[in-house]
């Protein structure tokens, strides 16, 4: 995975953080000098550029990484409202604009659009149920956004329901499954996880591990399950 260029390097915490939480690796910077030596050997997959302040620099910035040798694509900038009327015969500078709500789910929905339009692998490998998000080269789950403290084993049990939603397993499939074959603890162990993980998506998240009563577990993102949450 290529890392995104984020301009300036004084970008909003929130943003920077909401970035690296969807899975991609930034990189900030404050001018040009700083871009060309901080610049990954295969090149920048794309760049955030900033512009609700110092907006003529954001600007330079932008038009700057267009006339490299090696043209960054896709750029996109974050205004303010007031200053869409100043985006006008700019078009050529960036690819999109995203608004400075501190909404970084329309921003992450933009960059991955722009992704798939440019043919860019900077988009990690997720797995995306509902509100939950993992990503798979940084072993890192969210729900809502908001971080998971996991176990290695509670993020591989995790992933594998999810990976495949609304199918029912066994304990001794997960056991075979998550733990392998080598592995010679009870069934036992596979309630012991779930219930963690109930406790750690929290209870308005918890039904995402539905429980099937003498048969097994399975992953629902909907709430029509809520209620069957007993780990047995």
């Amino acid at each position: 995975m290529e890392p995104l260029l984020v301009f300036p390097d004084t970008a909003p915490a929130d943003l920077v953080a909401g970035l690296e939480r969807a899975g991609y690796e930034v990189r900030t910077a404050s001018d040009e000098r700083v871009v060309a030596a901080i610049e990954p050997d295969d090149g920048w997959a794309g760049a955030v550029v900033w512009a609700v302040e110092e907006r003529e620099r954001a600007f330079a910035l932008c038009r700057g990484l267009r006339k490299r040798d090696d043209p960054v694509h896709p750029v996109l900038v974050v205004v303010t409202r007031r200053q869409l009327g100043e985006l006008d015969l700019r078009e050529d500078i960036f690819d999109d604009f995203c608004l400075d709500s501190g909404d970084n789910v329309e921003l992450d929905t933009r960059l991955r659009c722009l992704f798939r339009r440019t043919g860019r692998g900077a988009r990690p490998e997720l797995v995306e149920q509902g509100a939950l998000v993992m990503n798979l080269q940084t072993y890192q789950a969210t729900v809502e956004g908001r971080p998971l403290d996991l176990t290695f084993m509670e993020y591989e049990l995790l992933k594998f329901l999810a990976s495949h939603p609304g199918r029912v397993f066994s304990r001794e499939t997960l056991l075979s499954r998550v733990w392998g074959y080598e592995y010679y603890g009870g069934a036992r162990t596979v309630d012991v996880h779930v219930r963690r993980l109930r406790a750690k998506l929290g209870e308005e998240f918890a039904h995402f591990i539905d429980t099937v009563r003498s048969v097994g577990y399975r992953f629902d993102s909907t709430r029509e399950h809520a209620g069957e949450a007993s780990p047995y």
